[in-house]
């Protein structure tokens, strides 16, 4: 039998019918199903509301179409060190496709009955420049979106249903809510928004946004690798009916938000998010350890012919250079970070990359590394530099992506680092080389002898 609203395995935490939709969450992933999905649910355990979640795909039908057979319902399934286990959640009431179904995603940012639009749409989805934070309004969807065309990015949907809202005379307050990997990443939304009203957006439009939306900053956690046909099998067993939108989790979970909403929110406090007023320590605490953590593990590991995070951890040598480069290289670079003792943060960040259940792919991991290495690693190398430290460490991970990706280039960006790296005759000519794409290392790193110099020698 298949997983829905008659079938076993049903939501006891919320009961989904008749739960309205309060919620538009563009980025319909794995992830926000195992982290905002499941804090909405349980915040609507504490304090019922109108809080059902409208999640958008870009493109893909395959997780629209599996939700609505399934009556919105999936299984989480949890994957601790030694053993599984899976709860039900039933808080997505509509899924739909952003390509196909634009008017649709439209109407609902601009229904009065809508107070929050979150989103997990990945780093590249900002489609900014990533040394300025602004609008890249040379890239070919930005330019279609801003030409009138049916808007294919996130901030084009946003400002298309941003003006809707306005047209229809929807004057209260709407949250809208990153949830991705980027400092600052409200207030970049924010900026973004303002540049696409600037230029491809009706009079007084921004002025409106200005007055009547919110851009908390928000910072995540939860490891959510992609789940297997043999994850399925597992969840659809301990459910006890046939779920195919199932996602996986570790056990831990975090979200830090920033406590600047003026209209309706879920009560995600009650559900163990905390609303601080300044995410920012928080921020560099989840970029710098955590995902630079990954990061450092993905590039050696990858070139190691290693396969997963837990893989890698267990290296000997590799797992001694992690918990070495969280300690004196990235936990340094921190301030205090109120509520948090980072000695136990980082022992458990170990604890739980080394879940050897997890199956956290490197390659996953690996993707689009030219716009997350300046965050996760190279912002803490500048602040090495500036104490007067050499960030060797950094540097054998950034010399390890060098290493990987002339095979693997995707964006333009990092095609013009493989492209400049494949053609230097020694270590020192591909680190001077490398270092001259202001995209990824800006003219700090370029000019510091003592980056160049240990660039070099990592990559020899």
């Amino acid at each position: 039998m298949r997983l829905g609203l008659g079938s076993p395995g049903a939501p006891a935490r919320v009961d989904p019918r008749g739960l309205e939709v309060g919620i538009v969450h563009l980025g319909l992933g794995a992830f926000h199903r195992a982290h905002q999905a499941v804090y909405t649910e349980d915040a609507l355990a504490a304090e019922p509301g109108p809080w059902g979640i409208c999640g958008a795909t870009r493109s893909s039908r395959a997780v629209a179409g599996a939700l609505a057979e399934q009556d919105g319902l999936y299984g989480v399934l949890e994957r601790g060190p030694d053993e599984d286990r899976v709860r039900v959640v039933g808080v997505v009431r509509e899924a739909l496709v952003a390509a196909e179904e634009p008017d649709r995603l439209s109407d609902r940012l601009a229904a009065e009955g809508t107070h929050v639009v979150t989103l997990t749409v990945t780093e590249a989805g900002y489609h900014h420049d990533a040394a300025t934070g602004r609008l890249d309004a040379s890239d070919p969807e930005v330019a279609a979106d801003l030409a009138g065309e049916t808007p294919r990015t996130p901030v084009g949907q946003l400002v298309r249903g941003l003006e809707a809202r306005r047209a229809a005379g929807v004057d209260a307050p709407v949250a809208i809510v990153s949830c991705d990997n980027l400092p600052r990443n409200g207030a970049l939304l924010r900026g973004l928004v303002e540049d696409f009203c600037a230029r491809g957006a009706p009079g007084g439009l921004a002025g409106w946004i200005a007055a009547h939306a919110d851009f908390p900053s928000t910072m995540v956690d939860r490891i959510v690798p992609a789940a297997t046909a043999a994850d399925r099998d597992a969840a659809s067993r301990l459910i006890g009916a046939r779920d195919e939108a199932t996602v996986v989790a570790e056990p831990f979970s975090q979200w830090v938000l920033e406590d600047a909403f003026r209209g309706r929110r879920p009560a995600w406090e009650a559900a163990g998010a905390m609303l601080v007023p300044d995410t920012r320590p928080y921020e560099a605490m989840k970029l710098r350890l955590v995902n630079g953590g990954h990061s450092a593990l993905a590039y050696l590991g990858l070139l190691r012919g290693l396969e997963t995070v837990a893989d890698a951890v267990a290296d000997p040598e590799l797992g001694g250079f992690l918990e070495r480069l969280l300690e004196h290289e990235l936990a340094p670079t921190l301030g205090p970070v109120p509520g948090i003792d980072l000695d136990r943060y980082r022992a458990g960040l170990v604890a739980r990359f080394a879940n050897p259940r997890m199956e956290h792919r490197l390659e996953q991991i690996a993707a689009d590394g030219a716009l997350k290495l300046p965050l996760r690693l190279l912002a803490p190398a500048r602040d090495l530099l500036a104490a007067g430290r050499e960030p060797a460490g950094i540097c054998r991970v950034v010399a390890a992506w060098l290493r990987w990706i002339p095979e693997r280039a995707r964006s333009p960006v990092e095609i013009e680092v493989a492209t400049a790296v494949a053609g230097a005759g020694s270590p020192a000519a591909a680190a001077e080389r490398a270092l001259a794409v202001g995209a990824v290392f800006g003219d700090e790193l370029r000019e510091s002898a003592t980056f160049r110099a240990a660039l070099a020698d990592a990559l020899g």
